[in-house]
Formats: C-alpha cells, structure tokens, sequence
C-alpha cells in the first residue's frame, strides 16, 4: 500500500542552550546546526526509513531543492512537492542541555499550497491507502476530506494543535496520534475524554511513559524503551511515521507502537529531528535487545 503526506517542509535552525531562553534573556548558543524540518517531512522520511511507501507533497522556494537531499535519499517520492517565489518555512530550534526544546515557526510557503494540487495528489491513490497530514500546511480540511471521498485511511497529526480545525476533522480520521498535552486540550474542547469521542484508533504518547491505545482493538499500554535523551525534537514524528509505515505493511497494532516507541528511544539519543531518525534495521535490532534483557 501506499501513504500520500501532505505535509510541511522547513529548514531548521538548531541552537543548542545551557538553558531555555527566558523572557528579556539574552544568551549564547554553545552549538549551531542547520537541517531539513518541518512536522510532515519528518515523518515521510520516518516512513520510508521504516520500509513505508510515501510520497510527500508540499512547497519550497524555487531555490532550494538542495534541501530535500535527505528526503530522497531516505526514500520519500518528492514527486507531488512544488516549487515557487515564497520562502520556504524555516524553525528556529533552541535545545537545552537536559534535552528540551523550544521552537518558533515561520510556515511561509508551507501556508501557500494552492488547492488545485489536491487532485494530482490523489490522482494514483486507491481504496486502502492512507492519506496523512498535519496542522503545519494549509489545505488540511480540504485534502483530508478528498481522500475519504476516495476511500483512504486517513491518519492526522493534530499539531499545532488547533481546536477548531481538529474539532472538524474528528468524523474523517482513522488514527489519531496525540500526546499527553495534546489529548488534553483536545478534551477540554470536545467536552469529554479524548479515549471517548470514537476515533477508530487513538494513540495518547507519554514520552518516557510509554503510551495508551484506545479504539477497535481495546485499550492497553504499551511501555517505552528507557533511554537517556539529549534531544527530543521529532520524536512525536518518528513515532508517527513508524506507527503508520507498519501498519500500512499489515503489522498489528500493539508490535507498530513497539517497534515506534523503539524508533523514537533511537530518535532522541542523538542530536536533531530528521537527521536523527533511525533506519528499520538498526530499530529492529535495538528492539530485539530490548526484549532479551526483558
């Protein structure tokens, strides 16, 4: 099968801190990294690094092609991605020393994507596949909707979390993937528990805590792999990609999040998002440890 991702793309600007900047703080980087970003390439390229099928559409200024390097060699058909005269997203990263981050978007051309493209996209797509997207783009809304219309699985990433778009969308989607934070603003709006509002599959992400299902195959914890993190930026993404690339290769739900939570341990023990994701060999392996020490 198939995973169609519309999704952002960004350059990154990576800083690593002694601390997260205060308010009125100034303070020196001790470390500067660039890198390709963005909520949706990570997890096209955590696709095709966990042996899924993704193409990746999107937008970059006409200029920068040479940032997409990482995403074909991992994989990703780039294929549906535009080029044009808006610049292209970037983030400003900062890191501190125990591994938390703090990041400021520019979405730019990621906010640009004309709804035209949405046909093109779909054009090859059949019954089963599975359409993904974030809340890092436009068209969002319209995509998600043209791909259930086509009989696509859909699988949406409801980050940044926004309430009314998220709100919307509920009817279409197959699979949620939240964290903890994420699960609880999305109760406050609905009005009740995020477990309750009958998403067919419901993954709630607990960082180091491991991670609940609920849904059509019952509800249960599956633990995450223990690990000291330098860097947690992508780790919700390399788990995202992985849990769906699996499943998309009919792997059962609770040996996907094992084996994403095993991606995602890999994923923060080494500095920055994508450049950060492990290869399906290496995670195997280390999941494979995991259970003989167990």
């Amino acid at each position: 099968m198939t995973i169609y991702n519309l999704g952002s793309i960004n350059i990154d600007y990576i800083y690593g801190m002694p601390h997260l900047v205060r308010p009125g703080e100034t303070l020196a980087a001790t470390r500067y990294d660039s890198a390709l970003g963005g909520k949706g390439a990570n997890q096209s390229i955590a696709i095709a690094r966990a042996g899924g099928k993704v193409f990746h559409a999107g937008m970059i200024h006409r200029d920068d092609d040479h940032w997409l390097a990482d995403m074909i060699t991992a994989g990703v058909d780039t294929q549906f991605i535009t080029r044009g005269n808006t610049p292209t997203g970037h983030a400003i990263v900062a890191v501190d020393d125990a591994g938390e981050n703090q990041i400021i978007l520019a979405p730019l051309s990621n906010a640009s994507l004309a709804e035209d493209i949405i046909p093109s996209i779909l054009a090859m797509a059949q019954p089963g596949d599975w359409a993904l997207t974030q809340n890092e783009t436009n068209l969002t809304v319209p995509y998600l909707k043209a791909a259930k219309e086509r009989g696509l699985l859909i699988c949406y990433s409801a980050a940044p979390f926004v309430a009314e778009i998220t709100a919307q969308l509920l009817p279409l989607v197959d699979l949620l993937i939240i964290n903890a934070i994420e699960a609880d603003a999305l109760s406050k709006t609905m009005g009740k528990p995020a477990e309750q509002l009958g998403v067919p599959h419901l993954i709630i992400t607990r960082g180091g805590d491991g991670a609940d299902y609920f849904g059509k195959d019952g509800c249960y914890h599956v633990a995450a792999t223990p690990v000291d993190a330098v860097d947690t930026t992508g780790a919700g993404d390399t788990y995202l990609g992985y849990m769906l690339a699996q499943l998309d290769q009919g792997v059962g739900m609770a040996d996907a999040m094992a084996l994403a939570a095993a991606a995602a341990a890999i994923q923060v023990t080494r500095h920055g998002a994508s450049t950060a994701i492990p290869d399906i060999h290496k995670t195997k392996a280390c999941l494979t440890a995991q259970h003989t020490k167990a």
